[in-house]
């Protein structure tokens, strides 16, 4: 038997999945797990290369996100898009008119005389006029920006919701073995940053990349015809160099971001397990001890938070001082031109204020640049969730399995071999037969895979040789949906959702009614308790279930598998926390309930097992004995009989 402390130890890795595991197969899928976290951790490693980003998974991003922006058969998403890139060239389009309204009204008060006539009245309407249109100007730049934010809001956080969702989705449909592997802290933090990445991602594609180039362009002919060359050659270069500045200090500062989420990622697993198993950490009086060592993830997390902190300023002042000297230079040239009279001092104002307005596009250059890259990185955890195939596959020729009135569906193990990735072989040339309204019971020594038979029908691993049928049909051939639901199954350790009575009982069938879930609560022998609790069936449940007893819990879950109402009904020593006077209680309900059912128990006690049709006995990976309890007891060399008398000697202690 596992320690309560190893067992709590464990609970957080192997999530709902454990429930079914035996202490020996604990071990061995632990070690499993190690060797495939160093796998997961290579391919986490190679994904987050900045360079292999840039190459090949750039092009995948944007043909992804492409398909959430640009929506089939949605119309009205199409329409928004259309919209929002409207108002975005709109308000480019009067952005650049500002500066020439400036230059016009700079020019007609300068050129205007000081005493006012009928003349001069009208030159003063002018610039009134040029002054209202340049502020009208601004304000319609700005409007037309707010109104690109709120329309192209919805395409946002629809692509979001729809990459979110198929994300979920995938990673429940991934088989036991990633779920096993899987690091839930990690994991979480990684599908944030991605979710980010993605709004992001989108705002920087649509909004800053193409319609910087479309600025840059605008103001560089607006130069050339206004200014001449000379000017649009100075702020080109200005550019140029702005741009191959930003590139190369982003490029290495990259490396300290990814360290960063590293660091971060490691305090959010530490965190989590550390919080989750709160138990054990008091039971051995460790609190400093945990807090020290999330104290060094945090002491690795500010050291490479750092860094990028210096970096970024270092790489602003650099964006800022080859600024500054353009223009500078730009307006030194302005200068001298309006000393020989060929421009005017409107036109020094005009291309300082073009300038200017280039310096938004340029920062959003540099940010764009900096955090296109890390929210590119910061998809890839979405994007390599995604990658991930199960190694349970459904065949495309799957058809839904079936109990109709009537069918007597045997479940047959016929020649299976089995190991866990990595480990031990569990079975070599595992046969026997589940007969369909029978009580069929496995029983063996620590190890023996008792549960992993359970993991196999139920298909969270395929068999490496060999066939599981029900109904003489492999189950390979019916989808895993419908396997599934034809399966209830009352775990040994029961982990609940954190949330009420009812809703954990509720779940084994969503669309049962509230008199439905009371009759499974009355056979598991559970309603007159929760009845008792100030709260009823609303009474939280606390994470993991661990604001009720063992017993409690156990009895939920054999009543959310009551509810399920499959025919097929497993039982991992549904009562090994409760009373000899509840277990017998529910032992009798289970009686019925499995009346013209199959059902499977894995039994430790064997107490529990005394009146089932056939008993199997697993020994050196395969089923070395089988038959009633009188005919296993009658043999006493049995391994079953070994058993028995072990327990019963055990018991008078």
């Amino acid at each position: 038997m596992l320690s309560c402390c190893t067992r709590n130890c464990l609970k957080y890795r192997l999530n709902s999945f454990k429930n079914i595991l035996s202490s020996n197969e604990l071990k061995l899928i632990t070690s499993c797990r190690a060797v495939t976290n160093n796998i997961n951790d290579k391919k986490i490693e190679k994904n987050v290369d900045v360079k292999k980003v840039e190459k090949n998974d750039v092009y995948k991003v944007i043909r992804t996100l492409s398909i959430h922006v640009w929506p089939k058969n949605e119309p009205k998403l199409k329409a928004r898009v259309v919209a929002a890139v409207g108002f975005l060239f709109g308000a480019k389009l009067l952005n650049v008119q500002v500066p020439f309204l400036f230059k016009y009204a700079i020019d007609s008060l300068n050129d205007s005389p000081l005493v006012i006539n009928d003349v001069e009245t009208a030159v003063v309407s002018t610039v009134t006029a040029m002054i209202l249109g340049y502020g009208a100007a601004r304000t319609g730049s700005c409007l037309f920006n707010e109104l690109r934010n709120a329309v192209f809001a919805q395409v946002t956080q629809n692509a979001i919701r729809k990459v979110s969702r198929e994300t979920f989705m995938h990673l429940h449909k991934l088989d036991m073995s990633y779920h096993l592997s899987r690091q839930t802290g990690m994991l979480s933090k990684a599908i944030d940053r991605g979710t980010s990445g993605i709004a992001y991602f989108l705002h920087a594609l649509v909004f800053n990349i193409f319609p910087t180039i479309f600025e840059v362009s605008l103001v560089s002919c607006i130069l050339t015809y206004s200014c001449g060359l000379p000017f649009t050659f100075t702020a080109l270069s200005c550019i140029g160099i702005y741009a191959a500045f930003t590139f190369s200090v982003t490029e290495w500062r990259t490396k300290f971001r990814i360290q960063m989420n590293n660091a971060d990622n490691e305090c959010g697993i530490r965190a989590m397990d550390s919080l989750i198993n709160y138990e054990t950490v008091k039971y051995f009086n460790n609190e400093s001890f945990e807090t020290e060592q999330y104290d060094k993830l945090l002491q690795k997390y500010e050291e490479a938070s750092i860094k990028t902190a210096t970096s970024l300023a270092f790489l602003n002042f650099g964006q800022n001082l080859i600024f500054s000297t353009t223009l500078t230079a730009v307006m030194l040239m302005a200068s001298q031109s309006i000393i020989q009279g060929t421009m005017t001092i409107g036109d020094l104002v005009m291309i300082n204020g073009l300038l200017y307005q280039l310096t938004i596009p340029l920062n959003f250059l540099g940010t764009v640049y900096r955090d296109l890259r890390q929210s590119i990185i910061d998809m890839q955890s979405i994007f390599t969730l995604l990658d991930i195939k199960s190694k349970v596959i459904e065949s495309p020729k799957a058809v839904p399995l079936l109990f109709l009135k009537g069918d007597q569906k045997d479940i047959t193990f016929e020649n299976i071999c089995f190991q866990y990735p990595n480990g031990p072989v569990i079975f070599k040339d595992l046969s026997f037969t589940i007969k369909y309204g029978k009580k069929t019971a496995i029983v063996g020594g620590s190890g023996s895979g008792k549960s992993t038979v359970v993991r196999l029908l139920y298909r969270f691993f395929d068999p490496n040789d060999g066939k599981i049928l029900i109904g003489h049909r492999d189950i390979k051939d019916y989808t895993i949906e419908s396997l599934r639901k034809s399966i209830g199954v009352v775990p040994q350790d029961q982990v609940l959702f954190n949330d009420t009575i009812l809703y954990n009982v509720q779940y084994g069938r969503v669309s049962a009614t509230a008199e439905e879930v009371f009759e499974a609560a009355k056979m598991a022998d559970i309603h007159d308790s929760v009845m008792r609790m100030p709260k009823g069936y609303q009474t939280p449940v606390g994470e993991r279930g661990l604001m009720l007893s063992g017993g409690e819990k156990q009895r939920v879950a054999i009543a959310r598998a009551v509810l399920k109402t499959s025919p097929i009904l497993i039982y991992d020593e549904a009562t090994s926390s409760l009373d000899s006077i509840t277990e017998k209680n529910i032992l009798e309900s289970i009686k019925l309930i499995t009346k013209d059912r199959t059902s499977l128990f894995i039994a430790h006690r064997l107490s529990t097992i005394t009146d089932a049709d056939e008993i199997l006995v697993i020994g050196d990976k395969k089923i070395a004995e089988s038959g009633t309890h009188r005919e296993l007891l009658a043999d006493s060399s049995s391994f079953y009989s070994y058993l028995w008398h072990k327990q019963n000697d055990f018991s008078s202690f």
